[in-house]
Protein backbone atom coordinates (compact mmCIF):
# COMPACT_ATOMS: atom_id res chain seq x y z
CA UNK A 1 0.00 0.00 0.00
CA UNK A 2 0.97 3.34 -1.14
CA UNK A 3 2.22 6.05 1.85
CA UNK A 4 2.28 10.00 1.13
CA UNK A 5 3.57 12.52 2.94
CA UNK A 6 3.57 16.36 2.96
CA UNK A 7 6.94 18.14 4.16
CA UNK A 8 8.82 21.43 3.46
CA UNK A 9 12.12 20.52 1.84
CA UNK A 10 15.70 21.79 2.26
CA UNK A 11 14.47 24.82 -0.27
CA UNK A 12 11.68 25.78 1.95
CA UNK A 13 9.09 25.34 -0.43
CA UNK A 14 6.53 22.38 -0.09
CA UNK A 15 6.63 18.97 -1.08
CA UNK A 16 4.69 15.80 -1.73
CA UNK A 17 6.94 12.84 -0.94
CA UNK A 18 6.47 8.64 -1.47
CA UNK A 19 7.21 7.06 1.59
CA UNK A 20 9.93 4.09 1.62
CA UNK A 21 10.96 3.12 5.10
CA UNK A 22 13.78 5.40 6.45
CA UNK A 23 13.53 7.56 3.29
CA UNK A 24 11.12 9.82 1.33
CA UNK A 25 11.09 10.53 -2.41
CA UNK A 26 9.72 13.29 -3.68
CA UNK A 27 7.14 13.34 -6.12
CA UNK A 28 7.82 15.45 -8.75
CA UNK A 29 5.09 18.40 -10.10
CA UNK A 30 2.08 18.97 -7.08
CA UNK A 31 3.35 20.73 -4.47
CA UNK A 32 0.35 19.32 -1.92
CA UNK A 33 -1.46 16.01 -2.20
CA UNK A 34 -5.00 17.90 -2.19
CA UNK A 35 -3.53 19.39 -5.91
CA UNK A 36 -2.05 15.79 -6.51
CA UNK A 37 -5.79 14.35 -5.78
CA UNK A 38 -7.41 16.77 -7.91
CA UNK A 39 -4.94 16.20 -10.90
CA UNK A 40 -5.56 12.18 -10.46
CA UNK A 41 -9.93 13.40 -10.23
CA UNK A 42 -9.43 15.29 -14.03
CA UNK A 43 -7.41 12.61 -15.48
CA UNK A 44 -9.81 9.85 -14.35
CA UNK A 45 -6.77 8.29 -12.43
CA UNK A 46 -6.01 7.17 -9.24
CA UNK A 47 -3.89 8.65 -7.01
CA UNK A 48 -1.22 5.73 -6.95
CA UNK A 49 -1.31 5.94 -11.07
CA UNK A 50 -0.89 9.78 -10.76
CA UNK A 51 2.02 9.51 -8.59
CA UNK A 52 4.04 6.91 -11.00
CA UNK A 53 3.02 9.72 -13.72
CA UNK A 54 4.90 12.18 -12.05
CA UNK A 55 7.38 10.16 -10.94
CA UNK A 56 9.95 10.45 -8.26
CA UNK A 57 12.78 12.92 -7.54
CA UNK A 58 15.01 13.92 -5.02
CA UNK A 59 15.54 11.63 -1.69
CA UNK A 60 15.16 12.79 1.63
CA UNK A 61 15.92 11.27 5.11
CA UNK A 62 12.69 11.03 6.39
CA UNK A 63 13.87 10.78 10.15
CA UNK A 64 15.64 14.36 9.74
CA UNK A 65 12.19 15.41 8.25
CA UNK A 66 10.29 14.14 11.59
CA UNK A 67 13.23 16.08 14.12
CA UNK A 68 13.70 18.92 12.41
CA UNK A 69 9.57 19.91 12.38
CA UNK A 70 9.25 20.05 8.65
CA UNK A 71 6.39 17.12 8.62
CA UNK A 72 2.90 19.06 7.60
CA UNK A 73 -0.68 17.44 8.04
CA UNK A 74 -1.36 14.69 4.71
CA UNK A 75 -3.97 16.48 3.93
CA UNK A 76 -4.52 20.74 3.67
CA UNK A 77 -6.33 23.50 1.82
CA UNK A 78 -4.27 27.02 1.14
CA UNK A 79 -7.21 28.56 2.50
CA UNK A 80 -7.62 26.67 6.36
CA UNK A 81 -11.45 28.14 5.71
CA UNK A 82 -11.94 25.29 3.42
CA UNK A 83 -11.36 22.59 5.03
CA UNK A 84 -13.70 21.13 7.36
CA UNK A 85 -13.07 18.44 10.47
CA UNK A 86 -15.92 16.38 11.50
CA UNK A 87 -16.06 13.06 13.46
CA UNK A 88 -18.51 10.46 14.34
CA UNK A 89 -18.83 8.81 17.80
CA UNK A 90 -20.44 5.41 18.78
CA UNK A 91 -18.71 3.55 15.86
CA UNK A 92 -16.53 0.87 17.69
CA UNK A 93 -17.51 -1.91 19.37
CA UNK A 94 -13.76 -1.93 21.22
CA UNK A 95 -12.10 -4.10 23.57
CA UNK A 96 -12.46 -1.79 26.22
CA UNK A 97 -14.17 -2.86 29.37
CA UNK A 98 -17.17 0.35 28.65
CA UNK A 99 -17.56 -0.47 25.22
CA UNK A 100 -17.77 -4.25 25.91
CA UNK A 101 -20.31 -3.75 28.64
CA UNK A 102 -21.83 -1.37 26.37
CA UNK A 103 -22.27 -3.98 23.90
CA UNK A 104 -23.53 -6.66 25.87
CA UNK A 105 -26.23 -4.14 27.66
CA UNK A 106 -27.09 -2.91 24.64
CA UNK A 107 -27.45 -6.38 22.84
CA UNK A 108 -30.22 -7.76 25.25
CA UNK A 109 -31.22 -4.68 26.96
CA UNK A 110 -35.23 -3.09 26.48
CA UNK A 111 -34.48 -0.07 23.84
CA UNK A 112 -36.96 2.08 26.60
CA UNK A 113 -35.16 1.43 29.63
CA UNK A 114 -31.69 3.18 27.76
CA UNK A 115 -30.21 6.52 27.71
CA UNK A 116 -29.73 8.40 24.11
CA UNK A 117 -25.85 7.52 24.18
CA UNK A 118 -26.93 3.73 25.00
CA UNK A 119 -29.89 3.88 22.39
CA UNK A 120 -27.58 5.22 19.83
CA UNK A 121 -25.69 2.72 20.01
CA UNK A 122 -27.99 -0.10 19.45
CA UNK A 123 -29.32 1.31 16.48
CA UNK A 124 -25.86 1.23 14.64
CA UNK A 125 -25.15 -2.16 16.07
CA UNK A 126 -28.28 -3.08 14.52
CA UNK A 127 -28.22 -0.74 11.25
CA UNK A 128 -24.81 0.77 11.01
CA UNK A 129 -23.80 -1.82 8.12
CA UNK A 130 -26.18 -2.07 5.21
CA UNK A 131 -25.21 -3.81 2.31
CA UNK A 132 -23.35 -1.71 -0.15
CA UNK A 133 -25.03 0.85 -1.86
CA UNK A 134 -28.19 1.22 0.89
CA UNK A 135 -28.12 3.95 3.59
CA UNK A 136 -28.20 2.20 7.06
CA UNK A 137 -28.64 4.30 10.22
CA UNK A 138 -26.97 7.39 10.65
CA UNK A 139 -24.09 7.59 13.43
CA UNK A 140 -23.69 10.30 15.58
CA UNK A 141 -22.17 13.64 14.00
CA UNK A 142 -19.90 16.55 15.31
CA UNK A 143 -18.12 19.85 14.09
CA UNK A 144 -14.60 20.23 15.20
CA UNK A 145 -13.70 23.04 13.25
CA UNK A 146 -11.69 24.40 10.10
CA UNK A 147 -8.10 23.83 9.09
CA UNK A 148 -6.55 26.00 11.47
CA UNK A 149 -7.26 23.67 14.21
CA UNK A 150 -5.35 20.41 13.05
CA UNK A 151 -1.82 20.94 14.14
CA UNK A 152 0.77 19.01 12.36
CA UNK A 153 2.64 15.48 13.44
CA UNK A 154 5.58 16.84 16.19
CA UNK A 155 4.05 19.83 16.87
CA UNK A 156 2.05 20.77 20.24
CA UNK A 157 -1.78 21.05 21.07
CA UNK A 158 -3.39 23.94 22.87
CA UNK A 159 -5.05 23.31 25.74
CA UNK A 160 -7.21 26.43 26.49
CA UNK A 161 -7.28 27.84 29.97
CA UNK A 162 -10.78 27.44 30.14
CA UNK A 163 -10.48 23.46 29.56
CA UNK A 164 -11.45 20.95 32.07
CA UNK A 165 -9.97 17.92 30.61
CA UNK A 166 -7.39 17.58 27.55
CA UNK A 167 -8.25 13.47 26.63
CA UNK A 168 -7.15 11.54 23.74
CA UNK A 169 -9.01 9.68 21.12
CA UNK A 170 -7.18 7.79 19.07
CA UNK A 171 -8.83 6.50 15.91
CA UNK A 172 -8.22 6.68 12.41
CA UNK A 173 -9.30 9.70 9.91
CA UNK A 174 -11.01 9.25 5.95
CA UNK A 175 -9.39 12.31 4.05
CA UNK A 176 -11.36 13.79 1.24
CA UNK A 177 -11.41 16.27 -1.45
CA UNK A 178 -14.34 17.91 -3.41
CA UNK A 179 -14.09 17.53 -6.83
CA UNK A 180 -14.97 19.90 -10.01
CA UNK A 181 -17.69 17.57 -10.02
CA UNK A 182 -18.73 18.70 -6.36
CA UNK A 183 -18.23 14.98 -5.46
CA UNK A 184 -16.24 13.53 -2.81
CA UNK A 185 -13.75 11.78 -3.85
CA UNK A 186 -12.02 9.44 -0.42
CA UNK A 187 -8.02 10.12 -0.70
CA UNK A 188 -6.82 7.95 1.67
CA UNK A 189 -6.53 7.29 5.28
CA UNK A 190 -4.28 8.38 8.72
CA UNK A 191 -3.90 7.63 12.15
CA UNK A 192 -5.48 10.47 13.94
CA UNK A 193 -5.99 12.16 17.78
CA UNK A 194 -9.07 13.56 17.79
CA UNK A 195 -8.95 15.32 21.27
CA UNK A 196 -11.73 16.01 23.56
CA UNK A 197 -12.43 17.80 26.57
CA UNK A 198 -13.83 14.40 28.64
CA UNK A 199 -14.92 16.12 31.69
CA UNK A 200 -16.62 18.43 30.08
CA UNK A 201 -18.99 16.29 28.20
CA UNK A 202 -19.30 13.82 31.28
CA UNK A 203 -21.41 16.85 32.76
CA UNK A 204 -24.13 16.58 29.81
CA UNK A 205 -24.20 14.75 26.97
CA UNK A 206 -25.07 18.52 25.58
CA UNK A 207 -21.95 20.00 25.86
CA UNK A 208 -20.54 17.02 23.33
CA UNK A 209 -20.71 19.94 20.61
CA UNK A 210 -18.22 22.14 23.25
CA UNK A 211 -16.34 19.57 23.88
CA UNK A 212 -15.11 18.43 20.47
CA UNK A 213 -13.75 22.40 19.54
CA UNK A 214 -10.27 21.50 20.25
CA UNK A 215 -7.21 21.32 18.15
CA UNK A 216 -6.32 18.10 17.09
CA UNK A 217 -3.90 15.74 14.52
CA UNK A 218 -3.41 13.18 11.86
CA UNK A 219 -0.84 11.95 10.19
CA UNK A 220 1.77 11.66 9.37
CA UNK A 221 1.12 9.53 6.49
CA UNK A 222 -1.55 9.07 4.07
CA UNK A 223 -2.27 5.46 3.27
CA UNK A 224 -3.26 5.10 0.04
CA UNK A 225 -6.09 2.25 -0.80
CA UNK A 226 -8.47 0.19 0.82
CA UNK A 227 -8.16 -0.47 4.67
CA UNK A 228 -8.11 -3.85 5.99
CA UNK A 229 -10.81 -5.32 7.91
CA UNK A 230 -9.26 -5.49 11.19
CA UNK A 231 -6.46 -2.84 12.02
CA UNK A 232 -4.47 -3.20 15.94
CA UNK A 233 -2.62 -0.17 17.31
CA UNK A 234 -1.05 1.42 20.26
CA UNK A 235 -2.25 4.19 22.23
CA UNK A 236 0.24 5.68 25.22
CA UNK A 237 0.99 8.96 27.18
CA UNK A 238 4.18 10.12 28.35
CA UNK A 239 5.10 12.40 31.00
CA UNK A 240 8.59 13.75 31.49
CA UNK A 241 9.77 10.61 28.96
CA UNK A 242 7.66 8.05 30.66
CA UNK A 243 4.86 5.99 29.99
CA UNK A 244 2.11 6.91 32.28
CA UNK A 245 -0.34 4.78 30.52
CA UNK A 246 -0.52 2.42 27.10
CA UNK A 247 -3.15 0.45 26.15
CA UNK A 248 -3.60 -1.51 22.30
CA UNK A 249 -6.91 -0.74 20.46
CA UNK A 250 -8.62 -2.16 17.47
CA UNK A 251 -10.07 -0.53 14.28
CA UNK A 252 -11.23 -1.84 11.34
CA UNK A 253 -14.79 -2.45 10.18
CA UNK A 254 -14.45 -5.62 11.69
CA UNK A 255 -14.44 -3.85 14.40
CA UNK A 256 -16.78 -1.27 14.10
CA UNK A 257 -20.87 -0.84 14.77
CA UNK A 258 -20.89 1.24 11.67
CA UNK A 259 -19.64 0.52 7.67
CA UNK A 260 -17.13 3.56 6.69
CA UNK A 261 -19.53 3.67 3.05
CA UNK A 262 -22.63 4.42 5.89
CA UNK A 263 -20.20 7.06 7.73
CA UNK A 264 -19.66 8.89 4.86
CA UNK A 265 -22.37 8.56 3.49
CA UNK A 266 -24.02 10.28 5.93
CA UNK A 267 -21.66 13.16 6.20
CA UNK A 268 -21.54 13.87 2.48
CA UNK A 269 -25.00 13.68 2.19
CA UNK A 270 -25.31 17.40 2.87
CA UNK A 271 -25.10 18.93 -0.21
CA UNK A 272 -23.93 22.33 1.35
CA UNK A 273 -21.00 20.56 2.06
CA UNK A 274 -20.05 19.46 -1.14
CA UNK A 275 -17.94 22.79 -2.56
CA UNK A 276 -15.55 22.30 -5.70
CA UNK A 277 -12.25 22.25 -4.23
CA UNK A 278 -12.66 21.76 -0.23
CA UNK A 279 -10.56 19.77 2.10
CA UNK A 280 -12.75 17.20 4.10
CA UNK A 281 -11.45 14.94 7.32
CA UNK A 282 -13.37 12.58 9.04
CA UNK A 283 -12.63 11.28 12.44
CA UNK A 284 -14.32 7.74 12.08
CA UNK A 285 -14.72 6.89 15.88
CA UNK A 286 -12.34 5.23 18.50
CA UNK A 287 -12.23 1.88 20.71
CA UNK A 288 -10.19 3.45 23.73
CA UNK A 289 -9.47 6.08 25.77
CA UNK A 290 -7.01 6.97 28.23
CA UNK A 291 -10.04 9.22 30.20
CA UNK A 292 -11.89 6.13 30.40
CA UNK A 293 -9.38 4.41 32.98
CA UNK A 294 -8.90 7.43 35.36
CA UNK A 295 -6.26 8.98 33.63
CA UNK A 296 -6.18 12.57 33.81
CA UNK A 297 -3.63 13.99 31.34
CA UNK A 298 -1.70 17.22 32.16
CA UNK A 299 -0.02 20.26 30.24
CA UNK A 300 2.99 18.83 28.80
CA UNK A 301 2.27 15.03 28.64
CA UNK A 302 2.66 13.37 24.87
CA UNK A 303 0.36 11.43 23.16
CA UNK A 304 1.36 8.94 21.10
CA UNK A 305 -0.65 6.77 18.59
CA UNK A 306 0.97 3.91 16.47
CA UNK A 307 -0.58 1.88 13.75
CA UNK A 308 2.18 0.32 12.07
CA UNK A 309 0.17 -0.17 9.35
CA UNK A 310 0.50 3.48 8.90
CA UNK A 311 3.76 3.61 9.14
CA UNK A 312 5.11 6.00 11.73
CA UNK A 313 3.12 6.98 14.78
CA UNK A 314 1.43 10.30 15.46
CA UNK A 315 3.24 12.14 18.37
CA UNK A 316 2.04 15.53 19.76
CA UNK A 317 2.87 17.37 23.18
CA UNK A 318 0.43 19.72 24.99
CA UNK A 319 0.81 23.25 25.56
CA UNK A 320 -0.96 25.49 27.60
CA UNK A 321 -2.97 28.34 25.54
CA UNK A 322 -4.91 31.56 26.70
CA UNK A 323 -8.33 32.73 25.13
CA UNK A 324 -8.26 35.69 23.06
CA UNK A 325 -11.80 36.79 24.26
CA UNK A 326 -12.41 37.60 28.32
CA UNK A 327 -15.98 37.42 29.96
CA UNK A 328 -17.29 41.49 29.11
CA UNK A 329 -14.73 41.99 26.34
CA UNK A 330 -17.12 42.34 23.06
CA UNK A 331 -17.70 45.70 22.44
CA UNK A 332 -20.91 47.01 20.58
CA UNK A 333 -20.39 48.83 17.23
Amino acid sequence: MMRLIQFIGPDGSRAVGLVDRSSVRQVNGPNSIRELALKAISAGRSIEDEVQQNGLGASHDYDQLIAGGKVLPPLDHPDDAHVMIAGTGLTHIGSASSRSKMHETASTGDEADMNDTMRMFKWGLDGGKPASGNAGVQPEWFYKGDGSIVVSPGGALNVPDFADDVGDEPEIVGLYVIGDDNRPYRIGFSIGNEVTDHVMEKKNYLYLAHAKLRQCAFGPELLVGQLPESIEGTARILRDGETIWEKPFPTGEANMSHSIENIEFHHFKYNQLLRSGDVHAIFLGTAVASFGDGIKVKVGDTFEIDIPLFGRPLVNATRASKTLVQPGAIKSL
